[in-house]
Formats: C-alpha cells, sequence, structure tokens
C-alpha cells in the first residue's frame, strides 16, 4: 500500500511538473507569435523604426515576461537604455530609412523625455526623417513628437498641450477617522514627504518649492518645442491656457502644433512617399529591441568604461507583493560596486541614478562603497529621472555629476514617521493594555500608545544627527562648507538646471556626456562601454514573481494616475522609519 501511495504521488508530481513546463513553453511561443505579427524580426532593407508612444518610460529594458501576451502584442514599457542604443545604432543603419512616432498616452517623469527626445534629435542629425501621427497625444508624447518633421493628428484626435501641475493626495482625514496618526520627526523646511500624512493641504514651503521647479521644467519643454515647431513661446503659452485638449482639429493646425489632419492610411501613403514606394508595397517596420539587438558598428576594446544602473527606491532589502517596481538595494549594489572596484579591465564608472531616494540607512551604506571605488578609480554620476534626497546622498561623493535640466534632484533632508493607532485600538477596537518593565526605555515603541515626550526627543536628537551627517557628506563631496550645503539644503527639491547655479551639480547633459566625462577622467582614447549589471531574465523569477507582476500591471492599467496611490497604501508599513527621499507620490501632471 505504501508502495502504491508513493508511486501514484510521484506520478502525479510527474504530471504537474510536465504541464508546467509545457504550460511555460506555450506561452513563450504564444507571446513570440504575437510579439512578431505585421514587424519584422530583423531589421530589413527599407526599413522605418517604428515606437510606440504608449504605457511607461522606465529606466531599463528588461528580458521580457510569458505576461506579455496578455498586452496583445503591444508595447507598454519603453526601456529608455534600449531606445537610445537603438535610435545610436538606426542613425547608422542604412537599412533604417526613417523613425514612426506613433503618438498616445505616455508617462515619464520629464527628465526621461528630455533625454529620448534629445536622442531623436541626434537622430536627426544623420540626415534621416521623423514622422509623427496619433490620434491622441499626451503631453509627454507630444513634447517627443514635436521634434518630428511632420506630424499628423487624426480628425477626431487632440493634443494635450495644457501646462504642468502637482496635485498631492493628503491621507490626513481618512487616518483621523480611522484612528491613526503619524509622529513625525523631521530636519527640513522644505522636506514634504510627510505632509500628506500630517496636513490636509500644501504648506507654503512645499507651494514655493513645487511651483518653483515645476515652471522650470515647464518653462524647459516650452523653449524646446518652441525651438523644433518655430513658434514663440508666448504662442504656446497662450494655447496651454486654452484647453487645447477640447479644440477642433482646424485649431491645432492654424496654431502649427500639428502640420496635417489625416487618418492613418494617409500617413502610411506618406510613408511610402518617403521611401518612394509602389502602392501596392508593403511598408516594413521594425521595433526598438530589434535596432538595439543589430550588430554594434564599434569594436570591442580591451580597457572599459563601466555603466551602472541604480534605479528605484533605495532600500534595505527587496520589495514584495505588489509595486515590484525596480529598487536599489543595499546588499546587491555594495556587492556589484565591489566586483566593478576589483575589476583591472574597467577604467571609470558612471553610475547612472534615477531615484527618489529611500531608506537613510542604505543611502550611506551606498556612499560609503563609492568613496571605496572612487579611491580606485574615476566615479562619475549621471542622473536620470530624479535623483534626490538618498538619490542625492549617494551621487555626492563622485568625481563629477551630470544632470539633465529637467532632471529633479537635492531634497537634501532627513525624516522618521512612525504611526501612532492607540486611538483605533483603544478606543475603537477596544483593546486593553499594560506594561512591566526594568528599565525606563524598555518599552519603548510599544503598541498602545504615542511616544513620550523623552521618546520624541531622542527619536528628533537621531534625525537631527542624520541630517548633521548628510549634509557633511554633501560638503565634502562638493567642495563646500556644511553651512553652506545648509543654506541650500533644507529639504529643498531643484531642477537640474537650478542645481547647476548652486553648486550641486557639475555640467547639464545626458548619459553619454557623462561616460565621455569619465573616459576622459581615466584617460581614456578608445574604450568599450559595459553596462551593469545585467537585467534579470524573466525566466529566473517567473515562479516567485510573473503572477504578481501580471496583477500589477492590471492594477496599473485598471486604477491610471490612481496607482501610485494604491502602491503606496500597501508598502507604507514596510518601509524603514528614517526615510531620506522625495515626496512619496509628486503626482506631477
Amino acid at each position: 500500500m505504501k508502495d502504491f501511495l508513493k508511486y501514484t504521488l510521484a506520478t502525479i508530481v510527474g504530471i504537474i511538473l510536465t504541464s508546467i513546463i509545457i504550460t511555460i513553453i506555450s506561452i513563450v511561443s504564444l507571446a513570440g507569435m504575437i510579439a512578431s505579427e505585421g514587424v519584422s524580426g530583423s531589421v530589413e532593407k527599407n526599413s522605418i523604426l517604428r515606437i510606440k508612444l504608449q504605457g511607461e518610460i522606465v529606466e531599463r529594458a528588461g528580458e521580457g515576461s510569458p505576461m506579455d501576451i496578455f498586452n496583445q502584442g503591444e508595447e507598454t514599457i519603453i526601456g529608455l537604455d534600449q531606445a537610445l542604443d537603438a535610435l545610436k545604432k538606426a542613425a547608422k543603419n542604412d537599412k533604417v530609412k526613417g523613425i514612426y512616432l506613433e503618438g498616445g498616452s505616455l508617462a515619464a517623469v520629464p527628465a526621461e523625455l528630455e533625454e529620448l527626445r534629445q536622442g531623436l534629435l541626434d537622430f536627426k542629425e544623420s540626415g534621416k526623417w521623423i514622422v509623427a501621427y496619433g490620434d491622441t497625444y499626451s503631453r509627454g508624447a507630444y513634447y517627443l513628437c514635436s521634434a518630428a518633421d511632420e506630424i499628423f493628428l487624426n480628425p477626431s484626435g487632440m493634443v494635450d498641450w495644457s501646462g504642468m501641475s502637482s496635485q498631492p493626495i493628503f491621507f490626513t482625514g481618512l487616518m483621523k477617522k480611522l484612528g491613526v496618526k503619524m509622529q513625525v520627526f523631521k530636519v527640513g523646511t522644505y522636506k514634504s514627504a510627510v505632509e500628506p500624512f500630517i496636513c490636509t493641504e500644501m504648506s507654503d514651503a512645499n507651494r514655493e518649492q513645487v511651483h518653483s521647479y515645476l515652471s522650470s521644467i515647464w518653462n524647459g519643454m516650452l523653449k524646446d518645442v518652441a525651438q523644433s515647431r518655430k513658434l514663440d513661446v508666448e504662442a504656446l503659452n497662450a494655447m496651454a491656457d486654452s484647453l487645447t485638449i477640447l479644440c477642433e482639429s482646424n485649431v491645432y493646425v492654424e496654431n502649427k502644433l500639428v502640420d496635417k489632419i489625416g487618418y492613418l492610411s494617409d500617413v502610411k501613403e506618406a510613408l511610402r512617399q518617403r521611401l518612394e514606394l509602389k502602392d501596392d508595397d508593403d511598408l516594413t517596420f521594425t521595433t526598438l529591441a530589434n535596432v538595439a539587438a543589430s550588430d554594434d558598428l564599434g569594436d570591442k576594446m580591451d580597457e572599459e568604461v563601466a555603466v551602472y544602473y541604480a534605479y528605484g527606491e533605495i532600500n534595505d532589502s527587496p520589495s514584495m507583493g505588489f509595486n515590484q517596481e525596480h529598487s536599489i538595494t543595499t546588499k546587491e549594489t555594495l556587492t556589484d560596486l565591489q566586483k566593478l572596484r576589483k575589476d583591472d579591465d574597467v577604467k571609470a564608472v558612471v553610475i547612472r541614478v534615477n531615484s527618489p531616494g529611500g531608506s537613510a540607512y542604505a543611502s550611506e551604506q551606498i556612499w560609503h562603497e563609492i568613496q571605496l571605488l572612487r579611491a580606485k578609480k574615476p566615479v562619475v554620476v549621471s542622473m536620470g529621472g530624479m535623483a534626490a534626497s538618498g538619490g542625492y546622498y549617494i551621487s555626492c561623493g563622485a568625481n563629477e555629476i551630470w544632470a539633465e535640466p529637467m532632471t529633479l534632484t537635492g531634497s537634501i533632508g532627513i525624516f522618521g514617521m512612525i504611526p501612532d493607532a492607540s486611538e483605533l485600538l483603544t478606543q475603537k477596537l477596544g483593546l486593553s493594555f499594560d506594561v512591566v518593565k526594568t528599565n525606563a526605555m524598555s518599552d519603548f515603541g510599544a503598541m498602545g500608545r504615542p511616544f513620550n515626550a523623552n521618546e520624541s526627543a531622542k527619536l528628533q536628537n537621531y534625525i537631527n544627527h542624520g541630517y548633521e551627517l548628510f549634509t557633511g557628506r554633501v560638503a565634502g563631496g562638493r567642495s563646500m562648507a556644511q553651512d553652506s550645503v545648509k543654506a541650500i539644503a533644507e529639504g529643498r527639491v531643484w531642477t537640474g538646471e537650478q542645481a547647476l547655479k548652486i553648486g550641486l551639480v557639475d555640467k547639464l547633459g545626458n548619459l553619454e556626456d557623462a561616460i565621455k566625462a569619465a573616459a576622459k577622467l581615466a584617460e581614456l582614447e578608445k574604450y568599450t562601454v559595459g553596462r551593469y549589471p545585467s537585467p534579470t531574465p524573466w525566466y529566473v523569477t517567473l515562479l516567485d514573481k510573473s503572477s504578481n507582476e501580471y496583477l500589477e500591471s492590471q492594477m496599473r492599467a485598471a486604477l491610471g494616475e490612481y496607482y501610485s496611490t494604491f502602491a503606496l497604501i500597501k508598502r507604507i508599513g514596510k518601509l524603514d522609519p528614517v526615510q531620506a527621499r522625495m515626496p512619496f507620490d509628486p503626482n506631477i501632471k
């Protein structure tokens, strides 16, 4: 009987494992079939690079996931690294004749849009063309498409050119109804990450800084679009005041936001004419992934400039459950940087930072490891969408710091935020608490009561010490007096353009500029660019992550702009209580 049960169980397990393997293979095959439908599998002659401006821009492209089949073959994520690489190769590849931008609703922070747009402009320097078409252009999508030689709009389409705003959500009233309040300890007049949990509206200081950096970003966008579209900034601002999403299509043409009104068939005909094709000839499209995967035209050198991508929140350990976005975790980051330090072929390192910050403790550990790296070889930081608070902490000790004009940076400040649920537990739920202790602080952090005056004072002193350490690190890295750092710190957020004027960054430029600067510091004339760490293939984390990633993608699609609020509520209790970070959700629109 025991043998029977043993063999039966073994058979059942074998069937289950076989089914899982077959399912995975089927999913991968189906995903490949869908992805290849209507698009060439490689870069063919007379190809057009089609870039769909929908979904979101992320720092790096992943290895893909079998769950992508549920997206019906549509690209929902643009990896900025892959896109920029593809644009460089497309400019030099004779098989790629031009770019077709398909407008849509694209989510991205301004500096990411700025860097991708510069990549499009660099592509045009090769003498090739860019044509854009859309049913709908979000502000970010239009900003990118304004670099095109020709912009088409569907007769029933719209262009969202309405300026910028920030509308944070405040949870204080909800928490009061639940009987929960936040105990906050912070340094920095402008450190506004705590405001949604203790206020019902923005403080005057926060309103001042948000208006300042939004104006800086918007003015940059106006300048770029005005230059490409040969328009006056005043005219573009006037259009932004007119609620363009409700305009008739002819208004967009009259005001030179778009060139032509037409249907998709009209755009395809325009593309055929550019390629000098016959009416019955099919257009051949290729993708960013295909072009990026094409042969590199450069020779591999022994000496290397390494680009290390540090993006996402800074945490002591990887995030779990929903909101599994990429994060900068202490153990993995320290290990990676140690390997680069010990690799003699790596002559310089560019750390690509795109982070709102996070754990103050983790930021300090990473800062220290970067100092060890800098002692052995040049280190240059390239700031992406944001490198603020903890993101600036890990950046400040580099030899040079490069930022995009629209990068959000600074936010030099520390805060601690610990919930007090005593009212919920005792008054609403009827729980009672008692204690026996041997020392005055034995019940520090106990449930059922808020911090007393002595405990609060000690916590504030701890935060003050963290702020002194943070500003000291900045002072040392930037060769500034600590008092001078404090004068521009106070948790205030700056754009890259503003940060250059006050000495928080050295130069304005993109990742390519930072790579060239690192090579110059290392006295390299010829070098290979290596990118680290390697993206984790989807099949490595299939069993423990894919289901959650798919669920998360569906939540993003369902909740739209409110997803970030949902994700914040899911993870707020798991964060390190002492944070060096920007607001949890700047909610920039």
